[in-house]
């Protein structure tokens, strides 16, 4: 079975595109089988892109498990200033979010990563992550734990979970790291979460 947070690049393709208004701009994504979201940006996304748009993220950021691209691409289009650099596990995801870029006309860095597997020696202002849920909680736990050590002092992580999918855990378990963890905004049963460190 293929999940969107393996490696599947040998999976069945069937292309989609979709178009997305965000923030005054016009989107065109493609998508395909085999990725997280294929029919559109799922409503998790859309809460953490408004949450992050009321907090300050600085200047360097890294979009974790960047799926084909929607969160770093709306990011970069936004802040043109910021250095966007998006990482997946996944070589169908990066090469669909490589083309999205291209598409929108956006200038992001886009690696393949299993976590910070080849991104070790760099540190971010703001990590934004809509985690891989099926993945399951040690995966999931290992990213913010791991992003504690890739993060500038007075850096952020900054997440999105489902509250029926252990929204108050996880807040529990990034505050024990991080010795804080607020709820930047709640909307459609999603939690947005940042700790600071």
């Amino acid at each position: 079975m293929n999940h969107y947070f393996d490696d599947n690049q040998h999976l069945k393709s069937n292309r989609k595109e979709f178009s997305f208004r965000f923030w005054c701009f016009d989107y065109s994504f493609i998508s395909d089988h085999g990725v997280f979201s294929k029919d559109g940006i799922d409503e998790g996304s859309k809460v953490l892109l408004e949450a992050v748009k009321k907090t300050d993220i600085g200047k360097k950021i890294l979009d974790l498990g960047c799926g084909y691209g929607t969160i770093g691409i709306i990011l970069k289009k936004t802040y043109p200033e910021k250095q966007l650099t998006m990482v997946d596990v996944n070589s169908r995801a990066l090469e669909l979010a490589k083309e999205n870029a291209s598409r929108n006309k956006v200038d992001v860095e886009i690696l393949k990563s299993d976590i910070f597997e080849s991104i070790t020696d760099q540190t971010f202002d703001c990590i934004i992550t809509n985690p891989p849920i099926r993945a399951g909680k040690k995966v999931i736990y290992q990213m913010f734990k791991e992003s504690y050590e890739h993060l500038h002092a007075l850096g952020k992580l900054v997440i999105v979970i489902r509250k029926s999918h252990g929204a108050k855990s996880a807040q529990n378990y990034i505050a024990d790291i991080f010795g804080n963890c607020e709820v930047l905004m709640k909307d459609k049963g999603f939690y947005v979460l940042c700790a600071q460190k």
